[in-house]
């Protein structure tokens, strides 16, 4: 078997953090950690790794923002993929993903791991896919919790013109994406400190974090 492609990450560390009263929520400490820093463990296999949103990265780690800022996830990722252009990275595939993961090793292992097989595996094609993402437990695609074929994604871009203020559900809609079913854990982000608070006790107490079943009897 060939060795797995390698790729490239865009993590998405922009929004307002509204919900948190204007708090970065790439800042915010999980597990002694930032909520970014865990982000980028998670993709440290990356060839290169562009980060978008006005916070501090690693030595190595690009940065940038859309112009004019705010312009959402979309125009997100067009400036991400500018910047990886910018330092001369040609991966064939582009992990993206948000920076308010509130587990993203395993998560993100979960999607590389599948990839990865598919890649490598002689039984199975990739030509006819676009992508891969994980599912909530509705089936609904994760799109920030995805590794899409980087010509895929600037084909996307092209069509919808102006990425400003665009949804990922339009820069999507004629990918062909294989969808993984994950776990309401893997799924998860930091919108609110109450879940900050959870996911800090979850973290320092995992033998007291109520099963996956529990939880979906909880709602």
């Amino acid at each position: 078997m060939n060795d797995p492609a390698p790729f490239d990450a865009v993590i998405l560390a922009g929004g307002t953090g509204s919900r948190l009263g204007g708090a970065s929520k790439a800042d915010l400490e999980l597990d002694g950690q930032r909520l970014l820093d865990r982000v980028l463990v998670a993709v440290a296999d990356a060839d290169a790794i562009a980060v978008v949103g006005d916070v501090a990265v690693p030595d190595g780690v690009h940065r940038t923002l859309e112009n004019p800022p705010r312009g959402g996830p979309v125009a997100g990722l067009a400036a991400g993929l500018s910047e990886l252009d910018a330092g001369g990275s040609s991966a064939e595939w582009t992990l993206l993903a948000s920076c308010d993961l509130a587990n993203p090793l395993p998560a993100l292992g979960r999607l590389l791991a599948a990839w990865s097989f598919a890649v490598r595996s002689e039984e199975v094609t990739t030509d006819e896919h676009d992508g891969w993402c994980l599912a909530d437990a509705d089936d609904r695609p994760q799109w920030l919790l995805g590794i899409h074929r980087t010509s895929t994604l600037r084909r996307a871009l092209e069509r919808l013109g102006s990425p400003r203020d665009r949804s990922l559900r339009e820069l999507f809609a004629e990918a062909t994406l294989v969808t993984l079913p994950a776990s309401r854990d893997d799924v998860a982000d930091i919108d609110t400190w109450a879940e900050l608070a959870r996911w800090a006790e979850r973290l320092e107490h995992p033998q007291d974090a109520p099963s996956e079943s529990a939880q979906r009897e909880e709602r």
